[in-house]
């Protein structure tokens, strides 16, 4: 674990160090978030790369960081972003010290904010799953499905040399799943950690970041300090009106109080079983099961905010062109002005503070940063990847900066094509269950409008309110930021009337997006309300806790519930443990097709897992699951299809007589290879 820590810093601070190269004016706080979130995803990818040729050893993880260090260390070879770096240091201890001996209001609303924040996705993570001398468990019910097939993932690759990756749950067949996080975290588990801590460390620090990177691209985006704060919390504490089940639940509760009932909140007041409540709040439904959403979503923000301060920067280089041909007053007004301020701050390092490459202007610079971790998504998130190339085209469209737009998809495509076509070529994927035509999402048969207003509350009407705020003729929401919004819609749209993977409620991973745009929104407009005071107060709080109330009860499910559900018993993890001791690494072993069999402990290859699983990828799993079948009816054809395979193991267990008819006499034939409780494990013999 210390070891892996050691690597998660080291990563951290070259990916900080690197933000110099681009992001000028960034707060240290905001460079640690992004250098986080960009360390780790660039350390995952350089590890890829280099294990497919050497394994995922000690060498590997070692080549890999030394990459990443190394190439993050060349920001420093230049003394004026030594300088920068130092006086940032300097600035950001005094602070600290600051905050800690006397915090000003301000300082101390964030300490809270950020201390909170971060207790509960400690809280939080730590349930994703938990390990006790009775089994392995989980305390995040909608994980329980999704914790198996990651563990699946990490252990291919930490224990089953899955070089190049086969799908965990389909052997033979390649992996087309985005899988860099679980990779990332099979390279913690190579130094050291267990499989529990490898994905915690990671989860974690990419939870906080992602908080801290949403607050960064609301400010900017803003302008507003109260606005930026509650960004965050909107987008993290999603939902809809789902907690009017609260009141079902407090009339339960006549006594114990309100601890009490928190205590025994069902697990969701935002996807409800065998309904149509199916927006999920963003930490139970995609932080926590989906992995790759979690290190996407971050990625993308910093993209964003990239763009933003782009625009920005092209504005302000373009009023310095008119300024120098004396339509706009005098030369290097701008420049000089935010010199001085800078000299106000301390005089030293003002020099410093300039552009470290002149030669290309910082508009492109961002950009350039932009398309570069852009380009890190397709195997980090391919709904992320998508998404972003899209909403950059069309705000291309709409700003027509073509030197700036150009230079980002040429370098995002520089990046992200190789791995989009290691991803596809050879692929059994069968694209058309990805693409149908399907009206109104997840709706069910419930009307449309009454769908999303159930599932989102007040979050629609709040958006439209925010943009056609107007007070003594001016708008809310600025022109510039319209237009940097209305992409996003197509996020809403889209997967409004396109199915965009075989389940239809994947498509929220799209979905998502437009809800992560629009938060910023009803932030500035609950932040309008607040400073009006009066009555207008009680009513912007009131909002507030309408739109993230069901998404709060979720968080609160998870944290304060003692409740956890099992994943894998004793049994099963003993034998899981077997399993490793007595088989090759690239064993293929057959077992029930279920979400939690303990071969996906292991790392094995295993014939085929759980059919929800490899449905979702796209994989057509019929005739293996009927093959399987027969395999453990004793079916005339049986050895013929082990053959077929060349499967080295096979498993006889509950969990087989619980779902298949089992021929104990045709197993009978087969040479045991270990034994764990009601778990058996037989080793067929090559012909």
């Amino acid at each position: 674990m210390f070891i892996s820590l050691a690597v998660v810093l080291l990563v951290t601070a070259s990916g900080t160090l690197a933000s110099y190269l681009y992001d000028e004016g960034a707060p240290f706080a905001a460079r640690l978030c992004a250098g986080a979130c960009t360390g780790i995803a660039v350390f995952g990818l350089f590890g890829f790369v280099i294990a497919s040729f050497l394994g995922l050893t000690p060498l590997t993880i070692t080549l890999a960081l030394l990459l990443v260090v190394f190439s993050a260390l060349l920001v420093l070879t230049n003394q004026d972003r030594r300088t920068l770096v130092q006086y940032d240091l300097r600035l950001t201890g005094r602070a600290v010290r600051r905050g800690y001996l006397k915090p000003s209001g301000p300082q101390f609303g964030y300490i809270v904010f950020y201390a909170v924040a971060a207790a509960v996705l400690w809280q939080t993570f730590q349930r994703a799953m938990i390990e006790a001398p009775e089994g392995i468990f989980t305390g995040v019910r909608n994980n329980f499905g999704d914790l198996p097939f990651h563990l699946s993932v990490i252990t291919s690759f930490a224990f089953g040399n899955n070089f190049p990756p086969d799908d965990p749950t389909f052997a033979g067949v390649r992996f087309t799943y985005p899988f860099l996080t679980d990779f990332i975290s099979a390279m913690f588990v190579r130094c050291g950690a267990s499989l529990r801590q490898s994905m915690f460390l990671e989860n974690f620090v990419v939870g906080l970041a992602f908080v801290g990177l949403l607050h960064r691209w609301a400010l900017v985006l803003l302008r507003d300090k109260l606005a930026a704060i509650l960004t965050p919390i909107i987008v993290f504490l999603s939902g809809g009106f789902g907690w009017i089940f609260l009141w079902n639940e407090l009339r339960k509760q006549n006594t114990g109080g309100l601890m009490s009932v928190l205590r025994s909140l069902p697990p969701s007041f935002t996807v409800i079983p065998e309904s149509t409540w199916r927006w999920g709040n963003a930490v139970s439904t995609l932080l926590v099961p989906q992995r790759g959403f979690l290190l996407g979503l971050p990625l993308a923000v910093i993209v964003f905010t990239q763009w933003w301060l782009s625009e920005k920067e092209e504005e302000q280089e373009l009023k310095g062109e008119l300024d120098h041909r004396g339509k706009g007053g005098v030369k290097g007004k701008g420049k000089k002005s935010r010199q001085r301020k800078e000299a106000e701050i301390d005089p030293q390092p003002a020099a410093h503070l300039r552009s470290c490459f002149s030669s290309v202007p910082l508009s492109v610079r961002r950009m350039i940063a932009a398309g570069l971790v852009a380009g890190l998504l397709p195997l980090v998130h391919a709904h992320s990847f998508v998404v972003v190339m899209v909403v950059g085209g069309c705000l291309a469209l709409l700003q027509r900066r073509w030197r700036d737009w150009i230079t980002f998809a040429v370098v995002a495509s520089l990046i992200a094509l190789p791995q989009m076509w290691w991803s596809t070529h050879d692929s059994a994927v069968a694209a058309e269950k990805f693409f149908a035509w399907e009206f109104g999402w997840d709706h069910g048969q419930e009307n449309v409008v009454w769908f999303w207003l159930k599932n989102t509350g007040l979050f629609i009407p709040l958006t439209v309110a925010a943009i056609l705020w107007r007070r003594d003729d001016r708008p809310l929401v600025s022109r510039r930021l319209l237009i940097f919004f209305l992409p996003f819609t197509l996020c809403f749209l889209v997967p409004n009337v396109l199915k965009m993977a075989p389940w239809i409620w994947d498509n929220i991973k799209v979905l998502f997006y437009w809800w992560l745009a629009s938060a910023p929104l009803v932030a500035l407009l609950l932040a309008r309300l607040w400073r009006q005071g009066g009555v207008q107060r009680p009513i912007a709080v009131g909002l507030l806790v309408c739109v993230t109330l069901a998404g709060a009860l979720d968080v609160a499910a998870i944290v304060l519930r003692s409740n956890r559900d099992e994943v894998f018993n004793a049994d099963g993890v003993r034998f899981g443990e077997l399993i490793k001791q007595q088989t090759p690494s690239r064993a293929l072993v057959v077992h029930a097709p279920v979400h939690n069999h303990p071969v996906f402990l292991t790392g094995r290859r295993s014939l085929m897992g759980y059919p929800g699983h490899v449905w979702t990828h796209g994989l057509e799993f019929a005739p293996r699951e009927a093959e399987i079948k027969r395999v453990y009816a004793g079916a005339p054809d049986a050895r013929a299809i082990l053959e077929k395979y060349d499967v080295d193991y096979v498993v006889v267990s509950p969990l087989e007589r619980n779902l298949m008819t089992v021929n104990e006499q045709f197993f009978s034939n087969f040479k045991p290879a270990g034994e764990v409780g009601g778990y058996r494990l037989y080793q067929i013999a090559k012909p």
